[in-house]
């Protein structure tokens, strides 16, 4: 697979999950608990809007240094993370999209070379940013997934 490719997925991925799985979910939906103890559909969108900004700062460290080595990310350790959490669900919307503008103008300025930079991620080691692409995709997409879960059994129960 090359990083046009990539770069595509990152563009489509999470806005044609949005406009389809959320369109008939009214929006004070995402903050019900299926689960207590466990993330809301909302508290999923939230920690995937922070986690744009942790992937961009990334993406910036491993442009300028020579294979930097990144702790793993939690949004429970992240001192930003109950100021995401607590914003109301439609600013969660909005900021993921702006977010995404932010990332998407920024992978699209990449050079081939730049893909192949790499950055060491704590349990997967040393991965090139056209790996650490993967690596967001699948991340986000399992949070999306569960934000389809979650968000079909409120409204089958309901």
């Amino acid at each position: 697979m090359n990083n046009f490719s990539r770069r595509q997925r990152c563009e489509t991925q999470l806005q044609d999950f949005l406009a389809e799985a959320l369109k008939d979910v009214p929006v004070d939906n995402l903050n019900a608990k299926a689960v207590p103890g466990k993330w809301s559909p909302h508290e999923q969108l939230a920690h995937l809007a922070r986690y744009h900004q942790i992937f961009l700062q990334r993406i910036e460290r491993i442009l300028a240094g020579q294979a930097p080595v990144f702790p793993r990310y939690r949004a429970e350790e992240d001192p930003d993370w109950p100021a995401w959490s607590s914003l109301p669900s439609q600013q969660v919307l909005v900021r993921i999209s702006s977010m995404r503008a932010k990332l998407m103008a920024r992978l699209r300025s990449l050079s081939e070379e730049d893909f192949q930079r790499t950055g060491v991620h704590p349990k997967f080691g040393a991965m090139s940013l056209s790996l650490w692409m993967e690596f967001f995709l699948v991340h986000e997409a399992h949070h999306l997934y569960m934000v389809l879960q979650l968000v079909r059994t409120n409204l089958v129960d309901e």
